[in-house]
């Protein structure tokens, strides 16, 4: 078995508020959600208005699949976010 794990740094510069913040974050995970089914969740910088850090998990027994996922899940973040994807890193782990 093998698991994705990556850690995406968000940037949100037209947020004001934690409301905004959390509404653009909201709309991010579901929307990787119905279109990929990786689980994400918000891990760092939860009282920061401008700034998410995202933790994203996948299992595959298949490592080119795991691969082409983060890169499915980071172009999609690119040209459909309203902000700025900062930096992403990712680890490929086998259980």
């Amino acid at each position: 078995m093998k698991v994705l794990v990556s850690k995406i740094t968000l940037v949100i510069p037209y947020s004001y508020s934690l409301k905004d913040k959390r509404r653009v974050i909201k709309a991010l995970k579901d929307r990787v959600w119905s279109k990929f089914r990786v689980s994400m969740s918000e891990i760092e910088e939860l009282d920061s208005l401008q700034r998410a850090v995202l933790g994203t998990v996948y299992v595959s027994n298949d490592r080119e699949l795991l691969d082409s996922m983060i890169n499915k899940i980071v172009n999609l973040i690119e040209t459909s976010y309203p902000g700025i994807l900062y930096d992403y890193i990712y680890t490929v782990e086998t259980y």
